[in-house]
């Protein structure tokens, strides 16, 4: 039974005692080697692929396949834990891996992709460094969270499917192995949804155009397809565009939960810089160290409030789900947290960036780097409005 059903309260019990202490011991330990590089990579925009070997050999690449097929099938919470660590060492890592997980997450709840694919997939992950992301803004659309059909289009040959089509924001794009593309057919009756491309295939290749204020080392460039043929049960779940789902409440969770958590990571680490600075910084005029200030500290004390209630909206509500005690509404209230928690952890950041002044904006400190990766929570599907709005209909009882 994969974590993503419910489970009784035992199960759930059960499960938390399974998971190895010793996983989070790895979390801290990598994080603080990342840490160690994340300036370079940022400055240069350069791809931390050494980060993701780590990854790798110490198992954490497959957290979220199910256990009988190989994996450690941890739940939310877990990983949630996991992310957040990851990212107070490197954001950007953090965000590659956090799309990874989602996307096996999202295989094993909802069981569409052909079996021995996903076998395949899940093998491949587990035993060599084998990521995996979705491919699915495109430049004429924008983000398909906000409605629209894609571009991109499949077309049906006696060998399997023909993609054409061009992606923006593909995070991860120069480590992964296969891409999952949102397109749609060219059938009569023209269907809708993921097609499974193999990084390898001729006539696919990655244009680097990131070049962004924060998230610098991602690699979220564009994925171009020209005529890129696939084998036929690489169409892993398409549908009539009539008959489109609307997103599984419980995958929508795991995606606001987890970007909560990795933008907690960022600013509990600016958090920390700040803290060390008030210790070393010991102006003339005042012959001790600033930490020693009322001022300073009351302003640490907001911090401290602020990322006190992230991990309470975050891991409370991810308690839950790994119980299978939520409410029909998660997937909204998951939004809710996302919101909040976003919102809290850019503040946070901003009260340091306000207490340091010029020191804080330096490129030497890490502290600006960790202010332009906690604005890039904004940009997240999905957006502010977006939750706003929802809730603000759900609350007047508006369609």
């Amino acid at each position: 039974m994969s974590q993503l059903q419910q489970e009784t309260p035992d199960t759930f019990i059960a499960k938390s005692l399974e998971t190895s202490p010793n996983i989070f011991q790895q979390v801290e330990a990598l994080a603080k080697d990342f840490a160690t590089r994340a300036g370079v990579h940022d400055k240069e925009a350069s791809f931390p692929f050494e980060n993701f070997t780590a990854l790798h050999e110490a198992g954490l690449l497959s957290l979220t396949i199910p256990r009988e097929l190989g994996g450690q099938d941890l739940g939310l919470e877990a990983i949630c834990r996991v992310i957040e660590g990851i990212a107070h060492g490197d954001a950007s890592t953090a965000l590659v891996l956090t799309m990874h997980y989602l996307q096996h997450a999202h295989a094993a709840r909802s069981r569409r992709w052909p079996s021995e694919v996903y076998k395949r997939v899940c093998r491949e992950s587990i035993e060599g460094i084998a990521l995996l992301n979705a491919a699915r803004v495109e430049p004429e659309l924008g983000t398909p969270a906000r409605g629209g059909l894609p571009a991109t289009i499949a077309e049906r040959t006696t060998e399997g499917w023909r993609l054409t089509g061009h992606k923006q924001y593909t995070t991860g794009s120069p480590i992964l192995s296969y891409f999952v593309v949102w397109a749609r057919t060219t059938e009569d009756e023209p269907q809708v949804g993921n097609f499974l491309v193999p990084r390898d295939l001729p006539g696919l290749r990655i244009v680097e155009t990131w070049d962004h204020l924060g998230m610098r080392a991602t690699g979220s460039h564009d994925l171009i397809l020209e005529n890129v043929l696939i084998p036929p049960e690489y169409a892993i779940d398409i549908r009539p565009i009539s008959a489109v789902p609307s997103l599984d409440p419980l995958i929508a969770t795991w995606g606001s939960l987890t970007i909560g958590a990795l933008y907690l990571g960022v600013a509990s680490a600016a958090r920390d810089w700040l803290i060390g600075y008030l210790w070393e910084r010991s102006p003339s005029n005042l012959g001790e160290p600033l930490a020693t200030l009322p001022r300073f500290q009351t302003a640490v004390g907001e911090m401290e409030a602020l990322l006190f209630a992230n991990r309470r909206l975050i891991y409370s509500l991810a308690q839950d789900c790994d119980r299978g005690d939520y409410e029909r509404n998660v997937g909204l209230q998951a939004q809710s947290v996302k919101y909040l928690t976003t919102t809290n952890s850019i503040r946070a950041v901003e009260i340091a960036l306000e207490l340091t002044g010029n020191p804080g904006m330096l490129k030497k400190n890490p502290l600006e780097r960790h202010y332009r990766d906690v604005l890039c929570s904004r940009i997240h599907t999905p957006q502010n409005d977006v939750i706003c709005q929802s809730l603000g209909k759900s609350a007047l009882k508006v369609k």
